[in-house]
């Protein structure tokens, strides 16, 4: 039986090793998930490449906006060749323009250095005016997949557009549906988008030092990924699977 891919991002080794255990196919690796993701550290990139499956690290210097100057495109440039140094599989990049629109010819030059690592696209893509034509972007310039939300907060209120996507895409792209996915809510997401990827957290908070958040160190919105979370959406995504990929092989689409 064919598998829906199950990606969790995780921003520390404690995380990690929970996402594997938990029975993760990819790994998208950050610091500061309580941002949105920024690059992980050299150090967790290395621990991360002895994983026994694919971690794609997350390449974004700051948090804010995608919409990045010629010095920050040369940090991300040159996190990439240390994802690469690191041993891992792949980078997760985004960019764009002031109006929203994809940064193209950034996005390029990322790739183009990226070489033969995966390259995802993160969820800057949700912030274009036209998801449309954002993904002929993505297209064009080669990457493997599209981390979204149906241009949604989450991606339970993008379904219509994750839908649109997907059938628009076909097989030149994987559109990779995230942003607020768990057992809870993945198998209505799949009754109405046939999905070959899922991207998660399963994160759930964690307590704080107290001196620490006095200190300004830490916030109340850290979390670390549960093993148990991760089993359960691996559950569900397996059992939503023969109907996933029934209606794929009906409508004569690759498997």
């Amino acid at each position: 039986m064919s598998r829906i891919l199950l990606e969790i991002c995780v921003a520390d080794v404690e995380s990690l090793d929970a996402a594997i255990e938990g029975g993760a196919d990819r790994i998208e690796l950050c610091s500061a998930l309580e941002l949105g993701g920024l690059t992980p550290s050299p150090g967790l990139m290395r621990r991360a490449a002895q994983a026994p499956i694919p971690v794609y690290a997350m390449i974004r210097p700051r948090a804010g906006d995608f919409v990045f100057d010629a010095r920050e495109a040369e940090i991300m440039l040159a996190d990439i060749t240390a994802a690469g140094e690191a041993g891992l599989a792949g980078v997760v990049l985004g960019a764009s323009q002031p109006d929203g629109t994809l940064d193209a010819d950034l996005l390029a030059r990322l790739t183009t250095v990226a070489g033969d690592l995966g390259t995802t696209l993160h969820r800057a893509f949700d912030m274009a005016p036209d998801l449309g034509a954002a993904l002929e972007i993505a297209i064009e310039i080669g990457f493997e997949r599209i981390l979204t939300s149906g241009g949604a907060k989450s991606a339970a209120e993008g379904v219509d557009s994750l839908k649109h996507l997907v059938v628009r895409a076909g097989e030149r792209i994987t559109v990779m549906a995230g942003s607020g996915v768990r057992a809870a809510n993945a198998a209505a997401l799949l009754t109405h988008v046939p999905l070959k990827e899922v991207h998660a957290s399963c994160a759930l908070p964690v307590a704080q030092n107290p001196a620490a958040a006095g200190f300004g160190f830490t916030t109340a919105a850290r979390g670390v990924t549960s093993r148990a979370e991760v089993r359960a959406l691996r559950a569900t995504l397996d059992a939503a699977a023969p109907s996933i990929f029934a209606v794929r092989k009906r409508d004569g689409s690759a498997t």
